[in-house]
């Protein structure tokens, strides 16, 4: 344990990784108090690394939300499961978090083997324990405990808030004493348009039928203040790889585009403190998932990997 002396300041980084949909970004979001990770109840959510900073008096942690690990089936896949476990390598504390509703499976045995040749610190982070029963979870650490030799397990529920605050302290135990990295006003690495788009994704992902997400991005084309109205003017183009997913986007006489839109223009009028004006156009691009041009256009930092 990095457990130093007490009068340093702590800083490291944390890598949280999981099967997709255990709440990493919901997680996230909580402990830094606001959104910039994208949250939806659809996999595959988050494709590139979210840092989130979390500066206090003591200590700054510094959070990477990874993509979901799983079994990868086009070249963005194949991207998202490199991201994921690059960072294993990168940092001070990997937190596996698991659905405490959803038990223990092949996803999780998956997972539990690339930690297998980890030197890195690792927590058991049980998310969604409001959904089981106290017996339900013991049972769950039990079987846990067999299969790998985690530094701690700590039940929590991301969407409530609970038992936050003492995973908190427990990473804190785990960290170095080093440097502040960012700004304490600073709360994530990305650039603004990274999270405004990201924030319209979010809205299409939850407005759009199934057959929509995997295939959806968001390039924001510009984004520029117009001081004579005193608003920001943001436009971006949805990419879809179908003709089909374009008419289902925009909807009937162009309803379901404008609902998107107005969703996402609240969350970006919270997060940049100004008024915007947001333009939204669909554009089709066949097979961009499979494209290394492509996703590189789209802010995919494929070349690093």
């Amino acid at each position: 344990m990095n457990n130093q002396n007490s009068q340093g300041f702590k800083s490291g980084f944390v890598s949280i990784i999981g099967r997709p949909n255990v709440g990493k970004s919901t997680f996230l979001n909580q402990v830094i108090g606001q959104k910039i990770a994208i949250m939806s109840d659809k996999p595959q959510t988050t494709r590139n690394k979210v840092q989130g900073v979390l500066t206090q008096d003591d200590s700054q942690l510094v959070f990477i939300d990874t993509p979901g690990i799983h079994k990868p089936k086009h070249k963005l896949g194949d991207f998202m499961m490199k991201v994921a476990q690059n960072t294993l390598r990168e940092v001070d504390l990997i937190l596996f978090m698991v659905n405490a509703a959803e038990g223990f499976g092949r996803g999780e045995e998956f997972i539990i083997d690339k930690l297998e040749s980890v030197k890195t610190p690792v927590f058991l982070v049980i998310n969604k324990i409001d959904l089981v029963s106290p017996d339900e979870l013991l049972s769950l650490i039990d079987g846990y405990k067999e299969r790998y030799s985690f530094k701690e397990i700590v039940p929590i529920s991301a969407l409530e808030g609970n038992n936050i605050d003492r995973l908190l302290e427990q990473i804190k135990e785990y960290m170095p004493e080093g440097p502040q990295y960012y700004p304490a006003d600073q709360v994530t690495d990305h650039p603004e348009r990274f999270i405004v788009s990201e924030l319209i994704r979010e809205k299409a992902l939850h407005l759009t039928r199934e057959e929509i997400p995997h295939s959806l991005a968001v390039v924001i084309e510009k984004m520029e203040r117009d001081h004579g109205r005193d608003l920001i003017h943001v436009m971006a183009t949805v990419i879809v790889e179908r003709d089909s997913q374009k008419g289902i986007v925009i909807g009937k006489q162009g309803k379901l585009l404008k609902e998107i839109g107005q969703r996402a223009r609240a969350d970006i009028e919270n997060l940049l403190g100004s008024k915007v004006y947001l333009e939204l156009w669909v554009k089709v691009q066949k097979d961009w998932r499979n494209r290394p041009s492509h996703l590189r256009d789209f802010g995919f930092r494929v070349d690093e990997y």
